[in-house]
């Protein structure tokens, strides 16, 4: 695989992570269970959309074939999106959306503060902005794990199944390729197993707040960020998402 081709994938990576969990925190709008949650995570979604629009915009910059971000998110199919599985796991109750969020977001902050020090300017230029937003979705997410884990039976219940639910597809963010080796020898991106140790850690003190059990290690759980195995959920997603420009090609207003 080509740099070139290698770049491509990984800004489809990043930018496919942020639209699909983007659009499925943007579900809970007008549905939260009161209405400060309702406004927190709609600006959550709204950060996350606002990533995306970097990430996909140097994808089809790179892409070279006169496309936008816009064409990436709405007119690709399921199996040309490289998001991880996690984030497109349903919303569940409000304490598995929470749990994902968690989940994903220790991950995020730490894979974006490394890609502040990218070779690459423009990719150093979009993690330093969206660091900033995805430490303040961090600090929310876990002391939201923290509250509901360490709550009442019924709170704790949950979170404890939602963490053994959605845990087994932490591992696909720590799987490298010939896309993660073609960006580490530039100097673009870290391998991502590097990052899995201060990920632990992070999850350790805030599960350990929660007083929630991390589940036993099992095989992880891949093949979204290659494209390979999406879930089925993904396909339910897109359509919700994309109808508007399937059934109005190239509408504009």
């Amino acid at each position: 695989m080509s740099r070139d081709a290698a770049f491509y994938e990984f800004l489809l990576r990043m930018g496919d992570n942020t639209l699909i969990l983007g659009h499925r925190v943007s579900e809970w709008c007008g549905h939260a269970p009161v209405l400060e949650e309702d406004i927190a995570l709609a600006n959550t979604a709204l950060d996350l959309i606002g990533q995306t629009q970097m990430w996909l915009g140097l994808a089809a910059e790179v892409q070279g074939e006169g496309k936008t971000a816009d064409d990436l998110a709405f007119l690709r199919d399921a199996w040309d999106f490289r998001n991880l599985l996690l984030v497109e796991m349903p919303n569940g109750d409000f304490g598995q959306t929470l749990m994902r969020q968690f989940l994903f977001d220790a991950w995020h902050v730490l894979q974006l503060r490394a890609l502040t020090g990218s070779a690459d300017e423009r990719v150093a230029a979009i993690a330093a902005k969206a660091v900033k937003e995805a430490t303040y979705h961090l600090e929310r997410s876990a002391e939201t794990v923290v509250g509901l884990g360490d709550g009442t039976e019924e709170s704790h219940a949950r979170m404890q199944a939602a963490l053994d639910y959605l845990y087994p597809y932490v591992g696909e963010m720590f799987l490298s390729d010939t896309v993660d080796a073609a960006l580490v020898e530039a100097g673009i991106a870290p391998d991502p197993a590097s990052l899995r140790a201060d990920y632990d850690d992070t999850l350790a003190r805030v599960l350990g707040e929660a007083t929630l059990t991390l589940p036993e290690a099992r095989r992880a759980r891949g093949g979204g960020r290659d494209g390979k195995m999406h879930t089925e959920h993904l396909g339910h997603l897109l359509t919700t998402m994309q109808w508007m420009q399937r059934a109005y090609p190239g509408a504009t207003w």
